[in-house]
């Protein structure tokens, strides 16, 4: 059940519960249509500058094909800080309270324990054209899970191991409300987004693309 308490939008074959790896969990349809709507529209705020969606460069040159940007603590390659030191320098914006809390209550849906408190969210766009190589979440201090949600088009979530970015790895449909919850033996497992499904988003989102908020825990201090 979303945290809301909306009824689910029908699926012609509903999916079900999945563990893709011990602690790595899918719930599919976890967000209610409200709140899928509620969090896209909350994103097209966050994603204003300053502070705002960006493209991401790799310190080899490179350019990521999904846009992102940060709330709590900014994300850059390698590390965190509390402002965009690789875009326009303005202090990353606050995390909001309820949105930690939304972190919290996934991680108990995905039956982990909740020992802190959420203080990022990374949220990418992804186009129809957007790739997300194979790479592991391991800049953060804290080994809490990390926490995926998924708005607007489809995508195929490739989940691997922790050893290498080869297989053995899992390929996964993400859809729009979808929630991906890995921690403990799985929390370091490398992952990425091979590809999206353009067209594939719910109208009512008025969402052309995909949005993945990442929540994760710092385990920074100031």
């Amino acid at each position: 059940m979303p945290p809301d308490g909306e009824p689910f939008a029908p699926e012609l074959f509903p999916r079900a519960r999945t563990e893709l790896a011990p602690g790595a969990v899918h719930l599919p349809e976890w967000l209610s249509p409200g709140a899928q709507l509620r969090l896209v529209e909350a994103c097209r705020e966050w994603a204003k500058p300053p502070a705002g969606l960006r493209l991401v460069r790799t310190p080899g040159g490179g350019a990521m094909t999904a846009r992102q940007f940060c709330l709590g603590w900014h994300w850059y390659p390698y590390g965190y800080a509390r402002t965009v030191v690789d875009g326009d320098g303005a202090p990353v914006k606050a995390m909001p309270p309820w949105l930690a809390a939304l972190g919290a209550a996934a991680v108990e849906a995905a039956g982990h324990a909740v020992e802190d408190t959420y203080d990022i969210a990374l949220v990418n766009f992804y186009d129809a054209d957007a790739r997300m190589g194979m790479h592991r979440d391991s800049d953060e201090k804290s080994s809490a899970p990390v926490v995926s949600l998924s708005l607007g088009d489809t995508c195929v979530f490739r989940f691997g191991n922790t050893r290498t970015r080869t297989k053995p790895y899992t390929d996964v449909e993400l859809h729009s409300g979808d929630l991906l919850v890995f921690g403990g033996p799985s929390r370091l497992a490398h992952h990425g987004v091979p590809r999206v499904l353009p067209g594939t988003a719910p109208p009512e989102l008025g969402l052309t693309g995909r949005l993945n908020v990442t929540l994760r825990v710092s385990g920074l201090t100031e």
